[in-house]
């Protein structure tokens, strides 16, 4: 049997988990040299009687006779080939374990036949490995020869095992009872326990069905590094998911910015096509403003880069997480600061019930929602394992303090209306809106008009803020371009930002309304979702919102055109105009839609002051 590590065999990746002193380093021993998969220095350890030192290689490891660092090995058999990771057990080093479960297909648990068999840590290490998508089990009850092969604490730990599985909803859990000592039912099925009927432990691994990748996975091509040369200019990184092809449209997050793959070369010269977890050099028809961090994505389904993040945390942190604390988050190549918004739940290692916590301890599991002060393109780590997983980092200690996976992204911060800064209460003043409106002889509302570029939308909002104010309405025009200058003036133009954007005017059109103002908006926004939120925080403040479609074809918005902005993303010197490059969602069902071709701007302003209650 080989001991190289495998490349084209049928490839299965197993964690080994369990608590301190199951023996998982000297199971995994019997098992690579049973299956004579050891070389000639480390048969020299295992006839010295120390099998755990094929996998426990630092010198602190063997003094204290514990795992503390993931440890790597590969071997395989006739049937397919293996990458075995050997994780500790000490819940100290429950970082490290998660990282060697981060990419394994199986969970090998391995548990003590004497009580108390299933300990905190062993269970920890189930609930983990199911958080990070590994749904097949295997457990190992080793030591049998210490409780004479009998099978009765076996049949323990297998109903808890049972029970375990049904909580998780772990599709498949195999007991299998083992001597890493003598080496019964490792290899070979072992005549010392004739009442067990099932496999030997390397029958199960290698009937073992890994996960199944997904059919389509969308692309994702973090960008590590520019490559420089002359006039040659590559972004090379790792494929996260899909496939890099040549001469495929591709959009750079969280720009917007879109080209074609005009060639891919890689460590053996140029290529076709990449597919992950390859690594390559992207060269771009276009000499586009890409830096360390950027993710080339495919132009279908593009992402929207997040700026709001709920994750499942394993804190590793010695100090706790509390909400409104701040960390650097890790995700691919990219940095970002992170504040903690909420920690919403923490599971119980017995029950997996999510209870409130104000904090997150040490080595608690925990569900939280971060806000990013830049957004990262993330998928739910359900479905890439790669670009929903990422780290939080101490500012000041520089340690990694937890291990996140992506449940859910959003691309503008606070997409829930009731979201505020922590440690803030509402200051209520001492007039209501009914007494404020009395005095004033007003009422406010807030008029949203929304459309393509070149639509209409300032033409008739100015038409409409100014016939408001001479009939004696207090009312104010924000305008897309003018709340650019100074409220969101620190936005770019790519979908997060666009989306925060909107939830800032939103939320100054809402106290402009409050006052007893008519705030009147035109802002292309382009997303459904977007308006739906500005929608909300005005009806649950029990504001009128009237959302106004400004109808007009793409084809007249281009022939208009008035601030050049249709020819120049057809010269290609603009990006990401919507219409042009991006989608634009038309509302549903708005209270009003001007058709601008068939209404005069003076009959569209006449309707809205009806619709408004303001007459001459």
């Amino acid at each position: 049997m080989s001991a190289v590590p495998p490349h084209e065999q049928d490839l299965l990746r197993v964690a080994v988990g369990g608590s301190v002193d199951h023996g998982k380093s000297s199971l995994i021993g019997r098992l690579l040299l049973d299956a004579e998969a050891l070389k000639g220095d480390q048969l020299d350890e295992v006839k010295r009687g120390e099998l755990s030192h094929v996998t426990d290689g630092l010198r602190a490891e063997r003094e204290q006779g514990i795992t503390i660092d993931v440890a790597y090995r590969y071997f395989s058999t006739p049937r397919r080939g293996f990458v075995i990771a050997d994780t500790p057990g000490h819940t100290r080093y429950t970082r490290n374990m998660v990282t060697g479960a981060s990419t394994a297909d199986l969970l090998l648990l391995v548990v003590d036949a004497r009580p108390p068999g299933l300990t905190e840590q062993s269970l920890r290490h189930v609930q983990l490995a199911h958080l990070l998508g590994i749904d097949h089990l295997v457990v190992a009850v080793n030591k049998i020869e210490l409780v004479d092969y009998e099978p009765e604490a076996v049949t323990a730990i297998q109903h808890e095992i049972a029970a375990t599985a049904r909580r998780l909803g772990l599709t498949q859990a195999t007991v299998v009872p083992v001597s890493a000592l003598e080496g019964d039912n490792v290899v070979t099925r072992s005549t010392r326990t004739p009442w067990y009927q099932g496999p030997p432990l390397l029958q199960v691994l290698e009937d073992a069905v890994p996960r199944s990748a997904a059919e389509y996975s969308p692309l994702r091509f973090p960008v590590q590094w520019i490559v420089r040369d002359g006039a040659y200019r590559g972004l090379a990184g790792q494929v996260s998911g899909g496939y890099l092809n040549t001469g495929d449209e591709v959009t750079v997050l969280p720009s917007g910015e879109r080209s074609r793959i005009a060639r891919i070369d890689s460590f053996d010269g140029p290529v076709d096509h990449v597919r992950g977890p390859l690594s390559g050099t992207v060269i771009l028809e276009d000499n586009l403003d890409v830096a360390r961090g950027d993710v080339l994505v495919s132009t279908d389904g593009a992402p929207q880069p997040a700026r709001e993040v709920d994750a499942t945390l394993v804190w590793l942190g010695s100090e706790s997480l509390t909400p409104g604390r701040r960390y650097l988050l890790k995700h691919l190549t990219r940095r970002v600061r992170a504040t903690a918004a909420s920690l919403r739940s923490v599971y119980d290692v017995y029950d997996d019930e999510k209870g409130d916590a104000s904090e997150l301890a040490l080595n608690e599991v925990g569900e939280v929602t971060l806000r990013l002060a830049t957004p990262i393109v993330a998928d739910p780590y359900a479905r890439n394992r790669t670009t929903g997983a990422f780290i939080l980092i101490d500012e000041l200690s520089h340690d990694t303090v937890a291990a996140g996976l992506v449940r859910e992204t959003r691309a503008q911060i606070g997409s829930d209306e009731e979201q505020k800064s922590p440690d803030v209460v509402w200051h209520p003043g001492k007039l209501d809106r009914t007494e404020r409106w009395q005095h004033l002889h007003a009422k406010g509302a807030t008029v949203w008009l929304t459309g393509l570029p070149a639509s209409g939308k300032s033409t008739i909002s100015t038409a409409l803020e100014q016939a408001l104010v001479h009939r004696g309405r207090l009312a104010y025009l924000l305008d897309g371009d003018n709340v650019r200058h100074g409220l969101s003036g620190d936005l770019g133009f790519d979908a997060a930002s666009r989306a925060e954007n909107v939830r800032r005017v939103a939320h100054v059109a809402r106290f402009f309304a409050d006052a007893g103002g008519i705030a009147v908006v035109a802002l292309v926004s382009p997303f459904a979702q977007d308006r739906d939120l500005a929608r909300r925080l005005h009806e649950k403040a029990g504001l009128p919102f009237i959302e106004v479609f400004v109808d007009t074809p793409l084809e007249e918005c281009a022939r208009r055109d008035p601030k050049g902005l249709y020819a120049r993303a057809k010269a290609g010197r603009l990006s990401g105009l919507t219409g042009e490059q991006n989608p634009y969602e038309p509302p549903p069902a708005p209270e009003v839609t001007i058709k601008t071709l068939e209404e005069p701007v003076t009959d569209a302003v006449e309707r809205l002051m009806a619709l408004l209650g303001v007459v001459g």
